[in-house]
């Protein structure tokens, strides 16, 4: 199908904001970074909502606007949302500060700035069209989209990472978790046969640690990132790295793509104190980041209890 049969098809929807004039550091290309963002989507069909410089009260209307915009949108609706600015995370929380915040302090990053999972929820629940997108991009100046796939609904969504196996044809796709108690859901991580780029079939997902009640433990529980084999690391296509936020890190054979199975997993103790200083959090860990040197040490980063090096000693 041509890009331009594509975009006949289906309603493409954007926010754009670019904030620069903060007022302790502004930033001199935040609003031109987004103009050009939204001037390549309205290219591509997109019919974008721009706006720059927002202060709090402004920028969450803009939001709810949006989200009211997609939702009468309709079902395979495409939806993205550019966010040029200051960007802080707290907690494995992720936020976009308005241009009139005043943050002298970590406990004023939830009240001052926007969470974005808050509003990515919002989306993720309707029937639009995410998950992964494959581009081809041979010539940069000019992408072109292959396929776009979504699975939310029925499932949660909030796609992560996608881990491409070449040499068998693979993708390992992960949703991240990014609620207390799986408020947003149980999230997996999927296996896709590639064979055919245009139409990547899921085959199969890993299995979700079981052997604790960990959605009651407190805290996020559900996969946060995957090892992505970058250059000069530890490079795999059977064994896969990954972290469960609350129940800590996991290691997978995917040997059988049909069915992968956890051949390690390492649950740390809880932290003797928090690095999040939101009120009533559970002290429970929160196993983020994940990274394997070429020697196969594995690096955990914790928002809650700092950095974890393990070695895996073999399924």
């Amino acid at each position: 199908m041509s890009s331009a049969a594509a975009q006949a098809q289906e309603k493409r929807i954007a926010l754009v904001v670019g904030n620069g004039a903060y007022a302790k550091s502004p930033l001199a290309t935040a609003a031109n970074d987004a103009g050009l963002i939204a001037q390549t989507l309205q290219a591509a069909g997109f019919d974008v909502i721009g706006a720059r410089d927002l202060d709090g009260d402004t920028l969450r209307k803009s939001f709810r606007d949006f989200i009211q915009k997609a939702e009468s949108s309709g079902p395979d609706t495409v939806a993205m949302v550019y966010l040029s600015g200051y960007g802080l995370q707290l907690a494995g929380d992720n936020y976009f500060v308005p241009v009139d915040s005043a943050i002298n302090r970590e406990t004023d990053v939830p009240i001052e700035a926007l969470r974005t999972g808050d509003y990515i929820r919002q989306l993720a629940s309707l029937p639009l069209k995410a998950g992964i997108v494959v581009l081809d991009i041979a010539d940069r100046a000019k992408p072109k989209l292959i396929t776009h796939q979504n699975w939310s609904p029925p499932f949660g969504g909030g796609t992560h990472n996608c881990l491409p196996l070449p040499d068998r044809e693979l993708l390992v796709v992960l949703d991240e978790a990014v609620l207390d108690h799986q408020e947003d859901g149980l999230k997996l991580i999927w296996v896709f046969d590639n064979r055919v780029p245009k139409n990547p079939v899921s085959i199969s997902t890993f299995p979700t640690p079981a052997e604790a009640d960990y959605k009651a433990k407190g805290a996020h529980f559900g996969p946060h990132n995957v090892h992505e084999n970058r250059p000069g690391s530890f490079i795999s296509s059977q064994l896969i790295f990954a972290t469960y936020q609350n129940a800590g890190i996991r290691v997978f054979d995917m040997s059988d793509a049909f069915a992968p199975k956890e051949v390690g997993a390492l649950v740390p103790p809880q932290p003797n104190t928090l690095a999040d200083t939101r009120p009533n959090r559970a002290r429970v860990i929160q196993s983020a980041d994940v990274f394997v040197d070429a020697k196969g040490l594995i690096y955990a980063t914790d928002y809650n209890a700092g950095l974890y090096i393990l070695e895996f000693d073999g399924a």
